[in-house]
């Protein structure tokens, strides 16, 4: 059992949990929780660490997990853990997990030919956003999401496992590509002329959501081939970046059906 803060191995996971550059190098991302445990597809997973009372109350569940892999468990004390843990109440067992990212060709491919639905994520920065985004694009059928500057996957609850993705850094070049390549291209936007739901998703089409607070980058928008609203009632200007997501996802998935 490690029992210091100053462990090769905890100063290392401390980076990794600091440095996205180190993550890439790597090719890791890290996770917590048991949920998101459980969910991790076996042949990605590298490293696992549980704290000493995670541990002594779950061996049975976290050794059935790891049955029939070589990975090995490291116990850390409960203070150690806590300090490498990136919540604030920790749940007492993280994982290491390989990255796989993709291409948006191979998005497409790993849909076998299905028409395209991809997400823009434009600078999503709330970890609950961005959690619920991704699970709400796995409910709604969507083939991939693009992401540019994401923060977290914690809060994704196992979706991001199976919702193939890509990390761009030029997001607007990339829209740019989407539209060369027949992908029509809707930009959520407040000034959008057409209702969301007067539009035609039974092509491939792709939403451009924005940051919470500021929305679209004027040279993300500027790409989109079509802007479109929620109308909304009351005093209200624009939705949770999740609920929008939501909202339109779902409008897409009603008409494919």
């Amino acid at each position: 059992m490690i029992t210091s803060t100053s462990n090769a191995k905890v100063k290392r996971l401390v980076n990794l949990k600091k440095k996205k550059k180190l993550r890439d190098e790597e090719g890791v991302f890290l996770v917590e929780g048991i949920r998101m445990f459980r969910e991790v597809p076996k042949d990605r997973l590298v490293e696992v660490y549980a704290s000493e009372e995670f541990w002594n109350r779950e061996r049975k569940a976290v050794e059935q997990v790891l049955a029939g892999t070589k990975v090995q468990p490291e116990i850390l004390a409960d203070f150690v853990f806590e300090y490498v843990s990136d919540t604030k109440t920790p749940q007492g067992i993280l994982c290491l997990v390989r990255q796989k990212q993709y291409s948006i060709t191979e998005i497409v491919k790993e849909k076998g030919g299905e028409l395209p639905l991809l997400l823009v994520l434009d600078q999503i920065q709330d970890p609950g956003n961005l959690g619920t985004i991704v699970r709400t694009a796995e409910g709604a059928g969507v083939t991939g999401l693009v992401m540019y500057n994401p923060k977290v996957v914690r809060s994704t609850m196992g979706a991001a496992y199976r919702v193939p993705f890509c990390y761009v850094d030029d997001l607007a070049e990339e829209v740019k590509q989407m539209k060369e390549a027949g992908i029509c291209t809707y930009a959520a936007h407040l000034e959008g002329k057409n209702s969301y739901d007067e539009e035609d998703y039974r092509k491939a089409s792709a939403f451009l959501i924005g940051n919470e607070g500021n929305g679209l980058r004027d040279e993300v928008a500027d790409q989109a081939q079509v802007y479109i609203r929620i109308p909304m009632k009351g005093q209200v200007e624009s939705l949770n970046a999740a609920v929008a997501t939501a909202i339109l996802t779902f409008e897409a998935a009603r008409q494919r059906r």
